[in-house]
């Protein structure tokens, strides 16, 4: 009579409970999963949370109110661009914006050679406090300029006391210049942090040898820190520009009623007049403006080796 042999089980085999299929069955079938069915799910948040409203602000950019029931025409494109209101916006938000960077390039690099290369007492705090000040919401800054330089702010206030006058003579604040002081303000921290990550990594040989030839500050800064540092400048000026051209807290909390830019004229198109098609019109814009220059840096900085 013949006799079958049972086939041997070990000891995982037996602790596995009975339909579980092995780890290496899992992880074959893992493998053989298709990569859209990964791609699916962060595609689909991704579509629905910012592709479809971005698309539905498009759309009605291209609906006029005449039109709402259906079609799409260039007359709300046409009315805002023919506008006096949408052109000095656009104006005023690209030299706030380019000013802004401007001053916190120069601004952001004085004071991130002065942490980095100027050995002082707290220098390692205030550089942590750059960090910090980057979590920082933009009204904050600018309500703490209002407390300094607003109409009955302590400079106005000090002036006052020691004059005699019925007001003090600081009211920029509310101008335009007044909204590029808080955006540099606010922003500069913005381009100090990509400065003091590229100085740390700067070999401290280099400066040295150059101060043994007989370079002085200037020209050492010129010649040898500041190429080492044209990437992060590239950086940090650039998420500038771009912040610059989308703030709307510091506008709005300066009060300067004279300042339209993109981003108010959104806010003054839809809340106040509730006219949508050109609030749209505006925010594609604007939208664009930030895509293009965000596409520009990418393309310039891959060319740079950043």
């Amino acid at each position: 009579m013949a006799s079958t042999t049972a086939p041997s089980t070990t000891a995982a085999d037996r602790r596995k409970p009975a339909g579980q299929p092995a780890p290496g069955a899992v992880s074959t079938r893992l493998k053989k999963t298709p990569a859209w069915v990964w791609a699916l799910p962060p595609v689909l948040v991704l579509a629905l949370g910012f592709l479809y409203p971005l698309a539905l602000v498009v759309r009605q950019s291209f609906t006029p109110e005449s039109l709402e029931e259906g079609g799409a025409s260039l007359a709300p494109y046409t009315e805002v661009f023919a506008s006096a209101a949408f052109r000095e916006a656009l104006t005023t938000t690209v030299w706030l914006a380019v000013g802004a960077t401007v001053g916190c390039l120069v601004l952001g690099f004085v004071l991130a050679l002065v942490i980095a290369f100027v050995p002082f007492p707290g220098g390692k705090a205030v550089a942590r406090f750059i960090d910090v000040f980057l979590s920082f919401p933009s009204f904050l800054i600018t309500l703490a300029l209002l407390f300094i330089y607003g109409s009955v702010g302590m400079a106005n206030g000090a002036w006052t006391g020691v004059t005699g006058a019925a007001e003090g003579p600081f009211h920029f604040l509310t101008t335009p210049w007044g909204v590029l002081l808080a955006e540099i303000t606010y922003f500069t921290p913005f381009v100090m942090r990509p400065l003091l990550a590229a100085f740390s990594q700067l070999d401290t040989a280099q400066l040295e040898v150059a101060s043994s030839l007989g370079a002085g500050p200037l020209r050492i800064v010129r010649q040898v820190i500041l190429p080492e540092a044209l990437p992060a400048l590239a950086a940090g000026g650039s998420l500038v520009l771009v912040l610059c051209l989308n703030e709307f807290g510091i506008v709005l909390f300066t009060g300067a009623k004279g300042v339209t830019t993109l981003p108010t004229l959104v806010y003054s198109k839809a809340i106040l007049e509730s006219d949508y098609p050109a609030a749209c019109v505006v925010a594609v814009v604007n939208i664009v403006l930030s895509v293009g220059l965000y596409s520009l840096y990418r393309v310039v900085s891959r060319r740079a080796g950043a």
